[in-house]
């Protein structure tokens, strides 16, 4: 596996996923049920684009890039490994043309 995701670098840059695929759960939605298998499936449905990431060890940021429904949403730049500088530039130069803070609602 590990062999065949270096290779898919050699033809791609980055990577790019949402963040989450829901957007944001209220607090405690992921361990509500009791039943274990349960809350894991919940947890991949919330997360999906991140596991494998973190399985293959390739570098990710997560990156702010807009509100939906008062909610700040991101999305997931992946990287080649060893490819954090790519992935650092790439997240500022979204940053500095979309800036996502200035969208935030004003909270009292």
């Amino acid at each position: 596996m590990a062999r065949r995701v270096v290779a898919f670098w050699d033809d791609v840059d980055i990577v790019l996923t949402p963040g989450l695929a829901k957007l944001p759960v209220p607090i405690g939605w992921m361990f509500e049920p009791d039943d274990p298998w349960e809350q894991f499936r919940r947890g991949g449905e919330f997360t999906p684009f991140t596991p494998i990431v973190n399985v293959t060890g390739q570098p990710a940021a997560m990156v702010p890039f807009g509100v939906v429904d008062g909610l700040p949403v991101g999305v997931q730049l992946i990287g080649a490994p060893a490819g954090e500088a790519t992935l650092f530039r790439l997240a500022a130069q979204l940053e500095e043309s979309h800036p996502w803070a200035e969208r935030l609602p004003v909270l009292a």
